[in-house]
């Protein structure tokens, strides 16, 4: 008795093409030009301040040194960080960190739970004048922040909630047009059959959104928390418009103010590219780390 051959298998790799090739290229160009001004960041950072211009043609320091990561951060003192061609300034950038890290968690947490549960209710919940509220906030996608701003810093000099955290917070903190409509969209793509279901056993609509809803929804509700992190931990003319002091300065305010704080006539390039490094690095590792979820959960969300 003869056994047949085993069928021959092809191989796997995908054939050499012209194509391929310059589609890597052009994606290796791509990702150069986004990543070497963060280069150019962090090699002036590491570059003390009397070697800045000379060495500026450079692509590496030739005698790196963190003098001015220690400096921004106040791990030395004023004298040592003029000594080190500083400019002088007492901005710290570690209670600059500390506060943009609690302005943009309390803003996170607000804004991704809130516009939850507005989501929620638009999109499973029957209310009169639902449809039209919720066309309210698809006109409120329209209207330009900038706008807001007068109506904002009124409303919190009445409250007495100037040069305060909760005055930086108060704004965002409640929900975003665009948070509630992203995650409507994911929530009417659910399957109505389990909360019907729960409906049956006695479930009332919060135990339905607490206990299934919003597990079945931690995609969507990561992605919004890594938008709005984003988006907070850049956040500029708010926070410098309510914070006169600098314990309350977040990193771009202190970045701001260091920029300007040149008591030897010229900026404190070195300094200041140091503090930019610290600023960027938190958002970039939240990228890398979880940059795929974020365009995996915008596609689908998108589709439906």
């Amino acid at each position: 008795m003869t056994t047949a051959a085993p069928p021959t298998t092809e191989r796997s790799g995908k054939p050499f093409s012209v194509g391929r090739a310059i589609a890597w290229v052009l994606l290796a160009l791509m990702v150069v030009i986004s990543i070497f001004p963060v280069w150019i960041v962090l090699k002036t950072a590491l570059t003390s301040n009397k070697d800045i211009f000379t060495e500026s043609a450079l692509l590496w320091p030739t005698h790196p040194t963190l003098i001015n990561f220690q400096r921004v951060l106040g791990l030395v003192s004023p004298e040592v960080a003029q000594a080190a061609g500083g400019s002088g300034s007492t901005i710290s950038f570690a209670s600059a960190t500390l506060n943009s890290a609690i302005f943009t968690a309390l803003i996170v947490i607000g804004q991704t739970f809130f516009c939850a549960m507005a989501a929620y209710a638009f999109a499973r919940l029957k209310f009169p004048g639902r449809d039209f509220i919720f066309t309210l906030f698809l006109i409120a996608l329209m209207i330009p922040g900038i706008v807001l701003f007068i109506p904002n810093f009124i409303t919190i000099k009445n409250l007495g909630w100037l040069n305060t955290m909760q005055g930086m917070v108060a704004p965002f903190i409640l929900m975003s047009p665009f948070g509630v409509f992203f995650l409507r969209q994911f929530f009417l793509s659910l399957p109505r059959e389990t909360e019907e279901a729960a409906l049956i056993d006695g479930a009332n609509p919060f135990t339905i959104f607490f206990r299934i809803t919003l597990p079945m929804a931690q995609g969507p509700l990561i992605t919004l928390a890594i938008l709005t992190t984003i988006g907070m931990w850049n956040e500029f003319f708010w926070p410098f418009l309510i914070a006169k002091d600098d314990h309350l300065f977040t990193l771009p305010v202190a970045l701001q103010t260091f920029r300007t704080q040149t008591p030897q006539g010229s900026p404190d390039w070195s300094g200041l590219m140091a503090g930019t490094f610290i600023a960027t690095v938190p958002v970039f590792i939240l990228l890398i780390a979880l940059g795929r979820r974020v365009v995996e959960s915008l596609a689908f969300s998108g589709s439906k």
